[in-house]
C-alpha cells in the first residue's frame, strides 16, 4: 500500500490516506504512529471504509509522517562513489550519526537556509520506517521489521559538518531535512527497496542520478548492524546515505539558495519536493513546519 499523510482542504488536522488509483482515500486520523504501532503488535494495515472521503492528490497538503519520530539514524558514505568524491575511503562498517526531530520537516514545507552558512547542500536518500522493533535482529529476519519506505531530502550544512570529525552539527540545523510525502509498504517494492532509481533535481537540473542497488550497506544488513547497538522501536527511521553528485564535490561547487526548489525522487515511492527559504520566517522553521 502507498500511504500519504497530510491535511485535506475541508479538514484542519493531519490524516492518513491510502493512495488508490491516483486518489487519496481517507484511512485514519492523525499521523502514522498508531498504524505503525498496531502493525508492530501483530495487526494488519487498516482498509479504507467503503464510503471514505477521497481527494485528488494535489488537494492534500503533506504533513510529517510522524509528528514525534523516535530515533533518526543516518548512514553516511553508503555509496562508494560518494565516499570517494568526498575524499573518504570506502567504509567496511557503516558511518552512523543521529538527526534530531527538530531538524525534520514535511515534503513541500520550506527547507531553511541557515543564517550561519551558505554551504547548504542537497542529498537524495532512501528512508526506512521501522515497524516491529527489536534488538540483535538477524539479517535474515531484518526486512520483517520494515514498516515502509519513504524519500529523504537530506539538506546538509557542509562547513559545519566539517568543523569536527563528527558530522552532527552540519546535519541538525532546524528545518534542513524533509521526508515524505509517501510511505510505500514492502510488498509494493523489490526486496529491501533495491534496484530503484534515486535522483535529485535542483531547479529542474538533474544533479544526482543513481540506484539503490549501489548501496554498500543494504537495508537488511544495516538493520542488523544498528540493532546490535540500540533497540529499534516502532516509528524509528533509518536514512541510507546519498549517491554521488553532491554540490560540495562539484567544480564549481553548487549550493542551494533561497528561492531554489529541490526535488528528490525514488522510483516506485515518489518525489519529496521542497522550496529553499532563508532563515527568518519563524513559522516555517524546524518543528513548527507541518
Amino acid at each position: 500500500m502507498k500511504l500519504l499523510t497530510g491535511t485535506a482542504p475541508d479538514q484542519g488536522k493531519p490524516q492518513v490516506f491510502a493512495v488508490i488509483d491516483g486518489r487519496a482515500v481517507l484511512l485514519a486520523e492523525g499521523d502514522l504512529t498508531h498504524i505503525i504501532a498496531a502493525q508492530a503488535a501483530g495487526g494488519t494495515l487498516p482498509a479504507p471504509a467503503p464510503d471514505a472521503p477521497n481527494y485528488d492528490l494535489a488537494q492534500i497538503t503533506p504533513t510529517r509522517l510522524l509528528d514525534r519520530p523516535g530515533k533518526i539514524v543516518c548512514l553516511g558514505l553508503n555509496y562508494a562513489e560518494h565516499a570517494r568524491e568526498g575524499g573518504y575511503d570506502v567504509p567496511d562498517y557503516p558511518a552512523m550519526f543521529l538527526r534530531a526531530a527538530t531538524s525534520m520537516i514535511a515534503a513541500e514545507a520550506p527547507m531553511i537556509l541557515p543564517k550561519a552558512s551558505v554551504t547548504f547542500d542537497y542529498e537524495a536518500e532512501l528512508m526506512v520506517i521501522v515497524g516491529k522493533g527489536g534488538r540483535h535482529i538477524k539479517q535474515a529476519d531484518a526486512l520483517n521489521h520494515v514498516f515502509g519506505y519513504s524519500v529523504f531530502n537530506d539538506g546538509s550544512v557542509r562547513d559545519y559538518q566539517r568543523k569536527t570529525h563528527q558530522w552532527t552539527a552540519g546535519k541538525n540545523f532546524d528545518g534542513t531535512g524533509a521526508v515524505g510525502p509517501f510511505v510505500v509498504t514492502p510488498d509494493e517494492l523489490p526486496e529491501g527497496a533495491s534496484g530503484l532509481r534515486i535522483s535529485t533535481r535542483l531547479n529542474g537540473r538533474v544533479l544526482q542520478d543513481s540506484n539503490t542497488s549501489d548501496m554498500i550497506f543494504p537495508v537488511a544488513r544495516t538493520i542488523a548492524i544498528v540493532s546490535e547497538i540500540m533497540t529499534l522501536e516502532p516509528g524509528d527511521m533509518i536514512a541510507f546515505g546519498t549517491p554521488p553528485g553532491v554540490g560540495h564535490a562539484r567544480k564549481p561547487q553548487v549550493w542551494m539558495k533561497a528561492g531554489d526548489v529541490v526535488e528528490v525522487e525514488i522510483e516506485g515511492i515518489g518525489i519529496c519536493r521542497n522550496p529553499i527559504q532563508a532563515e527568518g520566517d519563524e513559522a516555517a522553521q524546524g518543528f513548527a513546519a507541518q
